[in-house]
């Protein structure tokens, strides 16, 4: 299959970013803000991402009272409006259980308002809160996520479009508005653990984002080693890796475990009750904070050096730190993309030769 462009190569810039999932936060006092305050919160930080020098800021679509950012296009444009050179986009936009003609006309759109600055990450999405809301079934999980990301392929060359389904109304040759400028918006699929997603985001001709959320982040080198053999297989040009992990930065290590690691631990141990996994113990997430875990906290220097040694554990060149949690403090966000932007990025570019 002949892939999109999608404007980006395999090149070895090092690309660093922040995502978030819009948590909601907390007041000085500990208590909850509004959905509200934290969507103006969230806008504040993609600004002060922008001034930092940092490459990208991604907002993960999410459906629920913790984490209200359903329309993260709308909050995305906002802080295009306030920015002139970071790149915006998803993180991740949940394909399955939304159209790809809408997904690609707002990312359009986004990317005309942002002056070409516009990347989509498309997942089918760890938390499935939107399937209901949008009247899927979950059991059309597998199918939903292969035709949409198929049709979204389509959509990306920005010529007239003849598909057919099961899962939306066919197209006959139409066309979808509005172009974007430079041709094609770049398109990532994030990754948790699936080799065959690996194969698929190869087939397709999109940039791989690999998700890690906990354990050793060496254990992912294979998903990487596969995606350029794939690649390879599939008569696709080389494209880029990037890693999605969450983390914070503190002017100490101890500062940033103790801001970050109980909210960190408040949602896993909820996420693993809903899910049916093991419930990590404080032991388990401090070993995912030292040397080879997946969570990228502490000073400036450590995570620098952290996440130094994931991109080249798995040949990749984009790393976007997953920041913030459900009731962290706002300040320790806007300290935390401070000291990523002046401190951690400077650092990594240095580690790198970058």
């Amino acid at each position: 299959m002949n892939s999109p462009s999608t404007g980006q190569t395999g090149g070895g810039d090092i690309t660093l970013g922040l995502d978030t999932f819009g948590d909601v936060t907390n007041d000085a006092e500990g208590k909850s803000l509004s959905h509200g305050q934290t969507i103006r919160h969230l806008v504040e930080e993609g600004v002060l991402a922008d001034r930092v020098g940092l490459d990208y800021f991604g907002i993960g679509e999410h459906h629920t009272d913790s984490m209200p950012l359903s329309a993260a296009d709308v909050v995305l444009a906002a802080i295009a409006s306030r920015t002139s050179r970071i790149r915006l986009g998803s993180a991740v936009t949940v394909i399955s259980s939304d159209d790809p003609v809408r997904v690609f006309q707002r990312y359009a759109t986004l990317d005309a308002v942002s002056g070409g600055r516009a990347e989509v990450i498309l997942g089918r999405g760890s938390s499935t809160e939107s399937f209901p809301i949008f009247g899927y079934d979950l059991s059309d999980y597998e199918e939903l996520f292969e035709e949409k990301v198929g049709l979204f392929a389509e959509l990306l060359r920005e010529k007239p479009v003849t598909w057919s389904g099961n899962t939306r109304a066919s197209l006959d040759g139409l066309s979808i508005y509005p172009h974007s400028e430079s041709g094609s918006i770049p398109t990532w699929i994030g990754v948790g653990g699936s080799p065959q997603s690996v194969i698929r985001t190869a087939r397709y001709g999109f940039s791989l984002m690999l998700a890690i959320i906990g354990g050793e982040t060496a254990r992912f080198a294979p998903f990487s080693q596969l995606f350029q053999q794939a690649l390879e297989k599939f008569g696709q040009p080389p494209r880029p890796v990037g890693v999605h992990a969450p983390g914070h930065v503190a002017a100490t290590d101890e500062q940033a475990v103790e801001e970050f690691l109980p909210a960190f631990e408040a949602v896993i141990r909820s996420v693993s009750k809903q899910r049916g996994f093991r419930t990590p113990t404080r032991e388990s997430l401090m070993r995912d904070v030292g040397p080879g875990g997946a969570l990228h906290v502490g000073s400036p220097e450590t995570v620098a050096s952290r996440i130094t040694a994931t991109l080249k554990d798995l040949n990749a060149t984009r790393f976007d730190l997953k920041y913030g949690m459900n009731g962290m403090p706002h300040s320790a966000l806007m300290t935390n993309i401070e000291l990523f932007g002046t401190k951690v990025a400077p650092l990594v570019r240095e580690m790198m030769g970058s």
